[in-house]
């Protein structure tokens, strides 16, 4: 199904929006932006819907199982402006976004679906779920020179940290069961990103409400749906695999030749399995097992 721009989307997408969990991808360029999709409709969500420029080609296989919407990625906030509209217009239904060149894994992802997690994760009572992204970057910049390379891509095993995040409505004390995370490429090449841009950590899974907002930075103004637990025990968490800052870091002109390679001694090959980010203490099975 084809929609030419966001309002058209909101008025004839009823079938890509009326139950969730649905999937919003939002189309950067056209890196690896079939196999995104194609990872996001194996996860079992019940609609995918992709946001991408006329400039960019869907692959044909894709044509009949994604909804795409005309949209000009380029202007600023348009991420948020487009999830907004969407929570306005669908309400209570869970929902999950991310770029192309990123693919959503989850505690057993390989056996479970996205829709058994959030059917647990409702259970206790979680209308939202942190994800942290981690930074893949392809491990020889020689033969990828965009940074992205499914069959050697490579993560950071190590150098993730997470600081207290401070409410200014409240003499900067910490909040509550919230945290600001670090690591990765972002962390290691912190001179080429904005200190705005270096936190990790994104409330990618939701269950959408009348009156929520999502703010530019990944967060929304009801200020439950940014914590990383409830009160009483440790909750699921996922993790988004992202080859999104490594190909910014190489298109920029002010970084790419600073940039050789990506590997260090703490890089290691991306295993493509939701074991290796448990083992690594990326993601958080909670009490689901």
């Amino acid at each position: 199904m084809y929609y030419d721009g966001l309002n058209d989307y909101l008025k004839r997408g009823g079938a890509a929006l009326a139950k969730g969990p649905i999937a919003l991808v939002f189309a950067e360029d056209d890196a690896e932006l079939g196999t995104t999709l194609r990872h996001h409709l194996h996860s079992g969500f019940t609609s995918v819907t992709v946001f991408m420029s006329s400039l960019f080609t869907l692959p044909p296989d894709l044509e009949n199982k994604v909804h795409r919407v005309e949209y000009d990625m380029t202007v600023d906030n348009a991420l948020p402006d487009a999830m907004n509209a969407v929570i306005e217009a669908t309400p209570n239904v869970w929902m999950y976004y991310c770029y192309n060149a990123e693919y959503l894994f989850y505690p057993f992802c390989e056996t479970r679906t996205v829709g058994e997690l959030l059917s647990y994760h409702t259970e206790e009572r979680r209308d939202s779920m942190l994800a942290y992204v981690v930074d893949l970057y392809a491990g020889d910049l020689d033969k990828c020179p965009n940074a992205v390379s499914l069959d050697d891509a490579h993560l950071d095993r190590s150098g993730y940290y997470a600081l207290a995040r401070s409410d200014p409505a409240n003499n900067n004390y910490p909040k509550e069961r919230q945290l600001d995370f670090f690591g990765g490429l972002r962390w290691r090449y912190e001179e080429h990103v904005p200190v705005e841009r270096r936190k990790i950590d994104r409330v990618a899974l939701f269950k959408s409400k009348p009156g929520l907002k999502m703010r530019d930075d990944h967060t929304f103004d009801d200020e439950e749906y940014n914590t990383y637990t409830c009160p009483w025990h440790n909750n699921l968490t996922a993790a988004i695999v992202s080859f999104r800052t490594a190909k910014a870091l190489k298109r920029n002109p002010g970084s790419t030749f600073d940039i050789r390679s990506f590997r260090w001694y703490n890089s290691t090959p991306f295993e493509w399995h939701s074991r290796q980010l448990l083992d690594l203490g990326l993601i958080e099975p909670g009490q689901w097992f």
